[in-house]
């Protein structure tokens, strides 16, 4: 691919092109990569040392009682590894109505129990014995020393940090762990965690048994059971990461792949194969016709994986089913060229989220996505050792007739997606584009800019954006023309133009192969609308 690096929209950031590259939402964490792969690591190495990182420098989005997912190619092939956790042993819908009442849908979106088994220092491990170079206490060590020295609070950061403070403060830990003047610190502060300086030492040495058999899990069914939790350390020892194979979808002459469900990354799988039955590349790059065709297919995408995702161990149909060349075609004339529709599900049947990428001069490349859910997560923090919790167990249905009924022991929807890009079966692109049901949004834009239209990463980065929510409403970001928006509301849409640079639109990093990469190295993009860095040397 030969991109046009001219960028004619409105951008704070250059593209950076290196052997070995690290990007990621936070300067801090990307450096404590490239320092890894300085020390003789590879791009496994460092995204787990930016990872450990990233839970500090970004509490807003993750922690240390995250998720995670990831896609990797080792140099000869792609990998997947799913360490979302699952549900208490105790937990299915009589659990939650007992507590919340008959008329409870699913379970609550915040405190102790929306936490199922966080997967990420799993992860973390799974993949540095897998793939890794570097002692794994070795990889630690760059998160420790911020969590003892501190940091200085940077201002996306800071924003959502004092936008979830009044939603979450009263949540047990919340107020010890990230109010330490009783208030969300200021742009410039210095913010210190020594719980969590703890919690890393001993991840560190145990390489993660501490956390989920030893004095950290015995810490967390402590702090759970005294708030009304379920969660024990039985339920945290027999979980394990599982290793998946990537599905794909042909696109324009590369592949896109994806994570399977539980996930929602089968939703851009959807809407690049509803868009390959139109010629986007011949309409101009930012027209109505072009963003319209987008945002129909997303909604048809929606439709499907809302309706059908969840463990694939309680799906009514497959992966394959929902991706059927055919089925997706017709899909695609359901689209009207001339007005927006609000579309629901079809029958495939036949009879608060941080990102960070890595690559090295060897090619090694990681995709690398782990998350709190909802900003902060469940806003539980056990406070010995700083573990921020998750609140995936909100993604659960209580309706026993739903896939993703909740059940023990089972996985529930996911939303967080890494991303992997290939031609012929040789390794182009590592991305992502996080924020709640952005993340698919954000591949399918920013792929159809590359791929239809040439447009280089970070201008495809630095590109407006749209965001379906529901039925005909979408919010449009206030950088988009005018004349676009307008042009959208005239075919039915119903569109918000928002200003917000934190979660409405995502937020994208990426590294693109240029050649070899041990002779041209990679070209990597950051996005603007987070505090983020893409480095390398």
């Amino acid at each position: 691919m030969k991109f046009d690096y001219a960028n004619p929209y409105t951008s704070v950031r250059i593209p950076v092109f290196a052997r070995n590259v690290v990007s990621t939402s936070h300067p801090l964490a990307a450096q404590a990569g490239l320092r890894i792969l300085q020390q003789g690591g590879n791009a496994v190495d460092a995204a787990i040392a930016t990872a450990a990182v990233m839970t500090l420098v970004e509490p807003v989005s993750n922690g240390l009682g995250s998720d995670a997912f990831c896609i990797l190619w080792d140099g000869e092939q792609l990998h997947g590894l799913n360490a979302s956790g699952h549900a208490p042993a105790a937990w299915s819908p009589e659990y939650f109505q007992r507590k919340y009442g008959k008329d409870a849908r699913t379970p609550p979106q915040r405190g102790i129990d929306s936490v199922t088994v966080p997967g990420a220092v799993r992860a973390w491990v799974e993949l540095s014995e897998h793939f890794g170079k570097l002692g794994f206490e070795d990889l630690m060590a760059p998160a420790v020393e911020i969590a003892e020295r501190g940091y200085i609070v940077p201002p996306v950061v800071q924003q959502k940090w004092a936008a979830a403070t009044p939603l979450l403060q009263n949540q047990p830990g919340f107020k010890e762990a990230f109010l330490p003047s009783g208030r969300a610190p200021e742009v410039g502060e210095l913010f210190r965690f020594p719980a969590a300086a703890r919690a890393l030492k001993a991840i560190g040495a145990t390489k993660g048994d501490a956390f989920y058999s030893g004095e950290i899990a015995e810490a967390m069914e402590k702090f759970s059971a005294a708030h009304g939790g379920a969660l024990k350390v039985r339920d945290l020892s027999t979980w394990r990461p599982e290793w998946v194979a990537p599905i794909a979808q042909d696109y324009r002459g590369y592949t896109l792949h994806e994570m399977p469900p539980n996930g929602q990354g089968i939703a851009a799988l959807i809407a690049l194969g509803i868009l390959k039955n139109f010629d986007l590349g011949s309409m101009p790059v930012d027209s109505v016709a072009s963003q319209h065709l987008q945002i129909e297919a997303m909604k048809l995408a929606f439709a499907d994986t809302y309706r059908f995702v969840s463990d694939p161990t309680t799906m009514e149909v497959s992966a394959e089913e929902m991706l059927d060349a055919a089925y997706l075609a017709s899909r695609a004339r359901l689209i009207d060229p001339s007005k927006a529709q609000d579309f629901k599900a079809g029958n495939p049947v036949k009879g608060g989220t941080i990102y960070l990428t890595a690559a090295d001069e060897n090619g090694m490349m990681v995709s690398f996505i782990q998350s709190n859910f909802m900003g902060f997560g469940s806003g539980c923090v056990e406070p010995t050792f700083g573990i921020s919790l998750q609140n995936r167990g909100h993604g659960f249905s209580l309706d026993p007739k739903s896939p993703n009924a909740v059940e023990p022991r089972k996985r529930p929807f996911h939303t967080i997606i890494p991303a992997f890009l290939t031609q012929d079966g040789q390794p182009v692109m590592s991305f992502g584009v996080m924020g709640g049901n952005m993340q698919p949004q954000g591949h399918m834009q920013t792929l159809v800019r590359m791929l239809d239209h040439g447009q280089a990463p970070q201008t495809a980065c630095d590109a407006p954006r749209w965001r379906f929510n529901h039925g005909l409403e979408i919010n449009a970001e206030a950088t988009m023309k005018p004349e676009v928006v307008q042009g959208l509301q005239a075919l039915g849409h119903k569109v918000e133009v928002i200003n917000d640079s934190y979660q409405d639109f995502g937020a994208g990093q990426f590294i693109w192969r240029a050649g070899d990469p041990s002779v041209e190295g990679y070209v990597a993009a950051s996005d603007a609308r987070r505090d983020g860095l893409a480095a390398g040397y």
